[in-house]
């Protein structure tokens, strides 16, 4: 999901985009909420009103989805993990980070975030609603939806939008892993008990559990003729139930990896280029002798800066090669995604997105300085002795 999804911007270098499953729902919403709006100000189908107030809603419906993950990524992004894209699907939106969290800590504040947002959403739009209907008891009546009522369809559509903002609050904090509750579970398992495999595990278990509750309420809903309802909740079930699988999965290929760190495995005597190098230096000493696609770029510290690909140095003009520089086209790693600290643990690069992207990374000490580069090689070799030395 997401890697063929239309981009839509860009926001801080995270691109937002919307899957084609997106447009499906949002042509439901819209229908559904034509009807909705149409049976509430009690007026006749040639009326365009119920339609652009289902438009609108829908359209602030999303956009609530899409502030909610940018809750999530901001905070990943100020504990130094990267976003790679923020993609809006069938069934909601996801904001994928280029690594995992490396603390309890930081797994609950990345985890808490997005329902912080929604719920910051869901008071303002209250506060908005109770303000243009003049009291609380207006807004009820705008709550729900109640016929013939003195409400007008603006109020009607702050209140739906405030009522599905509750409901998505309250549905990603059930403790199911991977929704945000199960998430949350995660870090307070983690910091009760300093394993993040053992509380992954718990909270895959979790998560494993509601689908099988999702799946049955479905399967009621369904008997009790609520045919799209119950499809939809079990569905809903089924994608819980799959990802909370994985997560637990995945548990145990971490625990193989536990103890080793980027140091026990990484190439600790990495080839770099300096940044004051000149291009024809870089292609002539480094690309044509080792036939390498990229090499780490430092500076006269040492000091680890970003990546140069053989297609920006093979892009400079022949005759500009002997004055260009490597620090005029190298990619600079501003973001910190291309490196890694050498006491990071191991099984925190599984599922490294630029790892897998890049085939490695830069693995560097705490002053910034290169030490070594680790591949997606060195990592399945790892993981290939670890099981060996469990099976025997």
């Amino acid at each position: 999901m997401g890697r063929g999804a239309l981009t839509l911007f860009h926001v801080r270098g995270i691109r937002v985009g919307v899957d084609y499953s997106w447009f499906f729902v949002l042509f439901l919403v819209i229908f559904w909420l034509s009807n909705l709006f149409e049976t509430a100000l009690g007026v006749n189908d040639s009326s365009y009103m119920p339609y652009v107030l289902a438009v609108a809603s829908a359209l602030a419906f999303f956009a609530s989805i899409l502030l909610h993950e940018l809750g999530h990524a901001l905070v990943a992004l100020r504990h130094g993990i990267g976003i790679s894209e923020i993609t809006l699907w069938l069934f909601g939106g996801v904001a994928r980070m280029t690594r995992d969290t490396d603390s309890a800590a930081t797994e609950f504040k990345v985890a808490v975030a997005g329902p912080l947002v929604t719920l910051a959403i869901a008071i303002a739009g209250a506060a908005v609603g109770i303000g243009l209907a003049g009291s609380r008891e207006g807004f009820v009546e705008a709550l729900t939806l109640q016929e013939n009522a003195e409400v007008t369809g603006v109020e009607y559509a702050i209140a739906w939008l405030v009522s599905v903002n509750v409901l998505v609050l309250v549905f990603n904090l059930i403790p199911a892993f991977p929704l945000d509750g199960g998430r949350i579970a995660r870090a307070i398992a983690w910091a009760v008990t300093g394993n993040r495999t053992s509380a992954t595990r718990f909270a895959g278990r979790l998560g494993q559990i509601f689908s099988y509750v999702f799946m049955g309420a479905g399967l009621l809903l369904v008997l009790n003729d609520a045919v799209f309802s119950g499809i939809w909740l079990a569905v809903i079930g089924f994608i819980l139930g799959s990802s909370a699988r994985g997560a637990t999965a995945q548990t145990a290929i971490t625990e193989r990896l536990e103890g080793l760190r980027v140091a026990d495995v990484m190439d600790a005597d990495p080839v770099s280029i300096p940044d004051d190098a000149t291009i024809e230096r870089a292609l002539d000493e480094f690309f044509l002798r080792y036939r390498w696609p990229w090499f780490p770029v430092t500076d006269g510290s040492a000091r680890f800066r970003g990546l140069i690909v053989r297609e920006s140095a093979d892009a400079v003009p022949e005759t500009e090669r002997r004055t260009q520089r490597v620090r005029d086209v190298f990619q600079p790693d501003a973001s910190g995604t291309l490196q890694v600290s050498a006491e990071t643990p191991l099984e925190a690069l599984l599922g490294n997105d630029a790892l897998r992207r890049m085939g490695g990374l830069a693995a560097v000490d705490n002053d910034g300085r290169l030490l070594g580069i680790v591949t997606v090689e060195q990592l399945g070799r790892a993981l290939r002795e670890a099981q060996g030395s469990a099976a025997s």
